[in-house]
């Protein structure tokens, strides 16, 4: 584990301890709010460093973050690589490419994330993409939570892992706390 990049994690207030109700329904003890971080640039640069050094030799032509999360972050990535960055959006919960944004066939792509989870975002972000010729070649992220099934190598900053608790057998629930909905995606 990179302690460097937890540490401005925890400057940045980003790591976060109680009840969280994830999007992908499970539940949490802790939650990592890289908005917290990337309000930063100074911080957002440095931890981003850590990917691109990661990335750099990998000929990528751009960077694509999914909105919410991905939009700070992919730009600092793409600042950092001087290459293009953009994002990919919902449109009636369902990943779009929009605003003018465009992919030329056979552009090599990184999706850029502020935090990996079950990688359901990343994935359907790369479904669009390629659809639109690109070809991802991997997914870059502030954190890997280390629980998704991702068959694209994955280049972190930091890797943290966080227990995780279906709903009925949520020992936060049984103690009778209500979990909170942090982040951006809609059930």
């Amino acid at each position: 584990m990179n302690t460097d990049v937890v540490e401005i994690l925890k400057e940045c207030d980003a790591l976060l301890e109680g009840h969280f109700l994830l999007s992908s329904g499970k539940h949490s003890n802790r939650y990592c709010q890289c908005a917290k971080l990337l309000q930063y640039p100074d911080k957002a640069q440095t931890v981003i460093d850590i990917v691109k050094e990661k990335v750099k030799n990998l000929g990528i032509d751009v960077v694509v973050g999914p909105a919410m999360g991905g939009i700070t972050a992919a730009y600092e990535l793409g600042r950092q690589l001087n290459v293009r960055a953009i994002f990919t959006e919902r449109e009636n919960n369902v990943m779009t490419l929009r605003r003018g944004f465009e992919i030329k066939p056979g552009e090599k792509i990184l999706i850029m994330e502020d935090v990996v989870t079950t990688g359901k975002s990343s994935m359907e972000t790369a479904k669009v993409l390629e659809s639109h010729g690109g070809k991802v070649i991997g997914i870059g992220c502030i954190v890997d939570r280390k629980v998704s099934e991702i068959d694209l190598p994955i280049y972190s900053a930091v890797e943290l892992i966080f227990d995780t608790y279906d709903e009925q057998n949520c020992p936060l629930c049984k103690n009778g706390s209500q979990p909170i909905k942090p982040g951006s995606r809609k059930f």
